[in-house]
């Protein structure tokens, strides 16, 4: 059975802290090929900071199998500081109620077969943690640099998203900015009550 916890680093496991950092670096640099400048085995950057929130995965060995973490923009965020190009002139957040969301992965357990529906009730659960935290830190919206499949996942959910600009060729994938709203229709459709601005670990 997966287990979701959230929190900054100082509040999780050193052993799951390092588990994610081997988690990322299967999932977004061997596995979707990003070029991203880390130690083999283990993709951390300059945004994996004190003050980072995450979202994780954990199966019943506690092995990272899913993750997402939330960056306030009133600091600097990867939108912020690598993508700004994909706000197509919009003007970047600086508000403490919008956060950025980025390193959104989930992936089937280890442990057994994971069938589709499961799968999907999995990645409706990690949406539903990133939410109900991103709402424990006061945030109001998200703004998110993505493939345009995740998009489509959350749309999919009944999530309220909408695009900053159009999508982008990035390492000849396309990429875009877009806003999550975490507002009625979002907690409706992933049934979330407004909860106290504390962590639910």
């Amino acid at each position: 059975m997966l287990r979701l916890i959230a929190g900054m680093s100082s509040e999780i496991n050193q052993s799951v802290m390092n588990g994610l950092a081997e988690y990322r670096y299967e999932v977004f640099v061997k596995k979707m090929g990003w070029p991203l400048s880390c130690p083999e085995g283990f993709e951390q950057d300059e945004f994996d900071r004190p003050d980072t929130v995450y979202a994780i995965v954990l199966d019943s060995d506690n092995s990272v199998r899913g993750c997402a973490r939330l960056l306030p923009t009133t600091q600097p965020y990867l939108l912020s500081e690598h993508f700004v190009h994909l706000m197509g002139g919009a003007s970047l957040p600086n508000h403490p109620r919008t956060w950025e969301l980025s390193r959104f992965a989930i992936t089937p357990s280890k442990t057994g077969t994971t069938s589709a529906t499961q799968a999907w009730a999995n990645t409706v659960a990690l949406v539903r943690k990133v939410l109900v935290t991103a709402l424990s830190l006061g945030a109001e919206r998200l703004i998110a640099v993505s493939a345009v499949g995740n998009e489509r996942l959350l749309k999919r959910m009944g999530v309220n998203v909408h695009r900053i600009a159009a999508p982008q060729l990035i390492d000849d994938k396309p990429v875009i900015a877009f806003w999550i709203e975490i507002d009625h229709q979002t907690r409706s459709a992933l049934d979330i009550d407004c909860p106290p601005r504390t962590f639910s670990n």
